[in-house]
């Protein structure tokens, strides 16, 4: 049993002293608050531009979580058809630029794939001796070859991303047409912007390091 004094012979804490503590916490608490709506008050500017600086940051993290979440879909593509993962995009774009009924070249797949002619051209072999894609000359220029997928892969590729497919289109489904449309347009402006920067800033591979 304890008669309610401390080792040293002194009164146990009060109680009251808790509610002192808690006392001082709470009007701590209040005081932020009121700084906080000072704040807003003295620069509201300022406070909105730091919200809108917050929810640009949350834009640019889901579009770089979305773009990974695609490409670990491309490399279990790549896994599922026995592939290497850059085979497997490269096979994405050629089935991709088909149903956007513009297939692509050997030039156009190297661009959209960031590799050389040549390695473009080794790449393009491997997956032909896999029978996934054909080579045909369909231009009045007979110098140009069209890429397109062969008629075994494509039901294999269909099968892979229905799931996919049907996910995005119901989840897109839930948004009206005219914010679909800004959406696309804010990603066409984000896209450009990447070109241009890729194009000048980054051409040589970044920008000139400082000088030491």
């Amino acid at each position: 049993m304890t008669n309610g004094r401390g080792a040293d012979g002194s009164s146990a804490a009060d109680p009251a002293d808790g509610r002192g503590a808690a006392d001082e916490g709470g009007t701590a608490d209040r005081d932020a608050v009121r700084a906080d709506r000072d704040a807003v008050r003295a620069d509201p500017e300022a406070v909105r531009a730091d919200r809108d600086g917050v929810r640009v940051d949350r834009v640019m993290d889901g579009l770089r979580a979305f773009g990974a979440n695609y490409t670990e879909f491309t490399r279990r593509f790549a896994a599922w058809l026995g592939l290497h993962s850059t085979d497997a995009a490269a096979l994405v774009e050629i089935l991709y630029a088909e149903d956007q009924g513009a297939p692509l070249s050997p030039a156009r797949l190297s661009e959209r794939v960031s590799l050389s002619s040549g390695a473009t051209a080794i790449l393009l072999k491997r997956l032909e001796q896999a029978g996934h894609i054909v080579r045909t000359r369909e231009s009045t220029d007979r110098r140009v070859v069209t890429l397109r997928s062969s008629p075994d892969i494509r039901p294999r590729a269909m099968a892979f991303f229905g799931p996919y497919s049907e996910r995005m289109a119901k989840a897109m489904a839930a948004y009206p047409p005219e914010e679909i449309e800004r959406f696309e347009q804010f990603l066409g402006t984000l896209r450009s912007t990447m070109d241009a920067l890729l194009a000048n800033e980054y051409e040589n591979g970044g920008p000139t390091p400082p000088a030491p």
